[in-house]
């Protein structure tokens, strides 16, 4: 009985004792940096009235545990240096090693966000090698999407910039913080917290979207968690039913075995299609699985270095075989299919490549506009052309589903993302989104300056500087004037750049792609933030303007006058004559115009339209050779002088 005693004694210390613990929040961690110049605030979680101890940089301090289990202490303003050391102690002692000061930046938004370097690492290769910068770190936030009250995030840590590291980095993120590293020699932190075709709304608190009713009623239903776990079973046994059938009746498949990926099949009723392209626009409208298969003839002098096989993009998900043997598959159109073949698949001689591809809704197929090649160091074979395909099985188009889109819903990735971690002192934010709001351009006007409030209201550091990536081009070309969600989307973003305060835009208009809504050119992306930080944020008297940007425009008969302003050193024309300016008359019709540049100032005129009374410039989803640049190399930002 007495050993019973001692041991209930024993254990319930041993209870005591652990919740006694100091603990911290995954930022507060070995190797990060934090803000230079500024009060920094530290938080952890201990027992009620324990006394926590921090030493740091010459400073001592000492604060007591509320109630609530939670304590904060802030530091000093302080220099920036390094590396350091950090002791924060209670009834236990945790030291934090490898601490810099800097400048430390939240890079948040969607997709073009979150695109990871090693998306782009082919053309990015020196950038990569040369990489090596402890100065230079990122902390990816982990966190599963929820309106669940969380005192951390899931997950996440501070890694140093390398050839390895770099490579899980935010691409945006890390051109960004180079640029920045370059010109000042500090250290710079990336805090990277996004989410792939996440809406603005999405990233806002109640309090902030209580101007926007719907989208509270909206998520209303979803914060009862039995009731958001209930619809993403339903969602999952929709899918899985799909694809179950579908694995179930395809033609190719024999008890889940790839035969059609086999170099031995009779191939003698497979017909032809052309890749890339989508087949419905080649005759075949169906949804559900299409084998397509290529021949190909590798000489022996390739296959001396590693072969990589670049499909592109393929619309939705690929199975992909060589000479019989499953080399890789990705799980959505948005991924690059780049698969290093595996030493001695490939023969000299004929070889056979074999793509399953699954079209849940809409086109299907090899989109065009990228790599579809064998390729090595040194030696590369063309795939486009003809290749022959067979229908495996025809489904009905994947029924709706909420998918992911929990993960979109009004305010979910505030609470899941972005409250956990805002106690963490942050020199500003850049923001690269705006892709899932082009339904609503107009809402957008008001929907991000309250956004950016809410921000800083969540931070406590007043107007921090915001800076935000104005959309790229996407989409098919223009081949007349038009107009749409996407340029009134990027009017959208440059009139909050040019109303709120401390708000910078970074142009991006030319570098997109037409079939590829993730370009891969992040580098310039980064450099364009940072041109915006150094006058937003640095202000940096020398810094060259960032935007140049359309300032008035007056009539001249048949031809109207337009100025800009942020000029830098002028204008010139790229690559030929102007492109892309289109003017109409009372009728709002527009017609494509002729345009010159003449004493800073452009001239624009066209012989279908006697009396213009409007212009517009790069305004389209796509206005692909738009060619109107500053004699710095930057493109002039999208314009129209209407209103309608």
């Amino acid at each position: 009985m007495k050993k019973k005693f001692w041991l209930l004694i024993l254990l319930s210390s041993a209870l005591i004792s652990a919740k006694a613990e100091v603990t911290l929040p995954k930022l507060i961690s070995n190797g990060m940096i934090l803000q230079r110049d500024q009060k920094v605030k530290l938080w952890g979680w201990a027992s009620p009235g324990e006394e926590i101890r921090i030493e740091f940089n010459g400073q001592t301090l000492k604060t007591t545990c509320a109630e609530s289990q939670r304590w904060e202490a802030t530091l000093a303003p302080m220099k920036a240096g390094g590396p350091y050391q950090m002791t924060i102690s209670g009834k236990n002692t945790i030291v934090l090693k490898d601490i810099l000061l800097g400048d430390v930046w939240l890079c948040s938004g969607q997709s073009n966000m979150e695109f990871l370097l090693s998306k782009s690492k082919e053309l990015y290769k020196t950038e990569v090698a040369n990489s090596t910068n402890s100065q230079i770190r990122e902390f990816s936030v982990k966190s599963t999407s929820s309106y669940a009250i969380r005192k951390d995030v899931l997950d996440g840590s501070w890694k140093s910039a390398n050839p390895q590291n770099v490579l899980g980095f935010s691409a945006v993120g890390y051109f960004f913080a180079l640029e920045l590293y370059q010109k000042y020699k500090v250290p710079i932190g990336i805090i990277h917290s996004s989410f792939a075709g996440s809406p603005a709304e999405a990233w806002m608190s109640d309090e902030a979207l209580q101007s926007y009713p719907h989208y509270l009623k909206k998520a209303a239903p979803y914060k009862e968690e039995t009731y958001a776990k209930s619809v993403l079973a339903k969602d999952k046994k929709t899918n899985d039913d799909w694809f179950a059938e579908m694995n179930k009746n395809d033609k190719g498949l024999k008890d889940r075995s790839p035969i059609w990926s086999k170099s031995e099949v009779n191939i003698s009723d497979w017909k032809t299609l052309k890749v890339p392209g989508a087949w419905e626009d080649q005759g075949l409208e169906m949804d559900g699985v299409v084998w397509l298969r290529k021949q190909v003839n590798v000489a022996a002098d390739m296959l001396s270095k590693p072969v990589f096989l670049e499909l592109g993009l393929i619309d939705d998900i690929d199975s992909t075989y060589v000479n019989g043997k499953f080399i890789g598959t990705k799980n959505n159109r948005y991924l690059a299919r780049r698969y290093e073949i595996p030493q001695g698949l490939l023969k000299v001689g004929e070889n056979t490549i074999v793509v399953r591809v699954v079209d849940k809704e809409g086109k299907g197929g090899i989109i065009a506009g990228k790599q579809y090649r064998l390729i090595n160091d040194d030696k590369e074979i063309d795939l486009t052309g003809d290749w022959l395909y067979k229908v495996g099985h025809v489904m009905p188009a994947m029924p709706v589903n909420t998918f992911l889109r929990l993960d979109y819903l009004p305010g979910i990735q505030y609470y899941s993302k972005l409250q956990p971690i805002s106690n963490y002192t942050i020199k500003g934010a850049a923001w690269y989104q705006g892709e899932a709001n082009t339904g609503k351009p107009e809402e957008y006007k008001t929907l991000l300056p309250a956004m950016i409030k809410d921000w800083r209201t969540l931070w406590g550091q007043g107007d921090f500087p915001f800076l935000v990536v104005q959309l790229a081009n996407y989409m098919a070309p223009a081949t007349e004037p038009q107009d749409g969600g996407w340029p009134r989307l990027r009017e959208a973003q440059q009139f909050v750049a040019n109303t709120v305060p401390n708000v910078g835009l970074a142009l991006a208009i030319d570098i997109g792609e037409t079939n590829d809504i993730h370009p891969l050119n992040k580098k310039d992306v980064g450099r364009r933030l940072a041109l915006s930080a150094f006058k937003v944020a640095y202000k940096d008297k020398n810094a060259e303007e960032p935007v140049t940007q359309f300032d008035k425009m007056s009539i001249d008969g048949n031809k109207l006058i337009v100025s800009f302003k942020n000029l830098n050193r002028g204008l010139q024309a790229k690559n030929g004559a102007l492109k892309q300016f289109a003017v109409a008359g009372a009728d709002q019709k527009f017609y494509w115009a002729k345009a010159i540049i003449k004493n800073g100032k452009v001239e624009v005129w066209s012989d279908k339209v006697k009396q213009p009374v409007a212009v517009r410039y790069a305004w389209a989803n796509n206005p692909e050779g738009s060619n109107l640049y500053n004699l710095n190399g930057l493109p002039i930002a999208p314009f129209r002088s209407d209103n309608w």
